[in-house]
């Protein structure tokens, strides 16, 4: 099931009041009802550890205090508790890497007995309005949070759930997570360009239409290009970087932007394949030849890289995502706990494919290409 907590319509059965007990947290239904935060959250969601009486007592001290979960919570027959349910919350669908890792978590998940809830909170205001009011409590066992840019105030939130948490793509203190380490990627590609006698490497980055919303993959894989080119006596040059929109358009609006500079770049990384990609089908447009004008390479090794002969950094998303699933339903059946929480770090690897090569020797470093093109 997939819930979009921002669209239109939300006086649909099961969605959290809006407005109601907008600012009351868990913790105070459970001061209201004299247990700890822990037993609250297991109240709501119907444990059977919880004795009927303290359930009832929580769910009183909810209902008093307009708490944010939906009524059809108090309205649930315990006698059909149907198949334990497990939230995950992500910023798309549709772009690879959620989609790719979303799937690998949900097969597994539902092998294992369990139905998936999906929140799409694609923008900042659709995701503090998630955070105010969570209607995700009192309806799932535990979450997954699939790279999601979150502050404190909103982890905070999530604590005060009381629910087991899985992170992928970023790291929430005190809870598994899965990921890679980006800076290294950023580091691995950039030191393949180096290696082959690169000197003039730009970066293409994804830009955000809202800083509220950044992601840390992006943050990162921009420090290890620029460690890398560091640890080379290389000095940054601010003109090499083009940001554009995540996505293979947005990688085509950046590489048009970077050939309309002087002095370009003998190579390019983009942080994201798609944003590879699109700079591949820009400069293929603007009729320069990839590697020999331009090496492009990528980060992700998402499954349209091979098609395209990309040059990449390749990380196991599926591997991830399966991960994750795993130690949410240890979390949930007791087998682990918050103190066996550790941050696991995925290997990468370079994917040699035809988009990078040595610099044409008829190329000097920041050469025009209408120039290096010529015979």
């Amino acid at each position: 099931m997939i819930e979009n907590p921002g669209a239109e319509g939300d006086d649909q059965p099961g969605r959290a009041v809006r407005g109601a007990g907008r600012g009351v947290r868990l913790l105070d239904v459970a001061n209201a009802a004299g247990v700890s935060v822990a037993t609250a959250s297991r109240s709501l969601r119907g444990v059977a550890k919880v004795s009927p009486a303290t359930r009832e007592r929580v769910l009183d001290a909810a209902r008093e205090l307009s708490y944010g979960v939906t009524p059809r919570l108090f309205e649930a027959d315990p006698a059909q508790p149907g198949a334990p349910v497990v939230a995950v919350i992500l910023p798309f669908f549709s772009r690879w890497y959620f989609s790719t890792a979303t799937a690998a978590a949900f097969e597994h998940l539902r092998a294992n007995g369990y139905d998936v809830l999906l929140y799409h909170l694609g923008t900042a205001e659709v995701r503090d309005q998630f955070f105010e009011t969570l209607p995700l409590a009192g309806r799932v066992q535990g979450v997954l949070s699939l790279s999601m840019p979150l502050g404190e105030h909103h982890t905070l939130a999530l604590r005060a759930l009381g629910l087991p948490l899985v992170s992928i793509g970023s790291h929430i203190d005190g809870w598994p997570s899965v990921g890679i380490d980006d800076v290294a990627a950023g580091t691995l590609a950039v030191n393949h360009l180096l290696n082959q006698g690169h000197q003039r490497i730009g970066l293409i980055a994804g830009a955000v239409d809202d800083a509220r919303f950044d992601f840390t993959a992006s943050v990162a894989r921009r420090l290890g290009y620029e460690q890398a080119l560091n640890g080379a006596g290389i000095e940054f040059d601010p003109a090499l970087v083009v940001e554009g929109p995540h996505g293979i358009e947005g990688g085509a609006q950046a590489m048009t932007e970077l050939l309309g500079r002087p002095h370009l770049p003998t190579a390019v990384l983009a942080e994201f394949d798609e944003l590879a990609i699109g700079a591949l089908w820009a400069l293929r447009r603007a009729g320069l030849q990839v590697p020999r004008d331009v090496s492009v390479i990528g980060i992700d090794d998402m499954d349209m890289a091979r098609f395209v002969d990309l040059t990449t950094v390749a990380q196991d998303v599926v591997a991830q995502g399966r991960y994750a699933a795993v130690q949410l339903i240890r979390l949930l059946t007791g087998e682990a706990g918050p103190e066996d929480a550790v941050q696991r770090l995925e290997p990468t690897r370079l994917v040699l494919r035809d988009s990078t090569a040595p610099p044409h020797r008829g190329r000097a470093a920041g050469a025009s290409l209408l120039n290096a093109n010529e015979p």
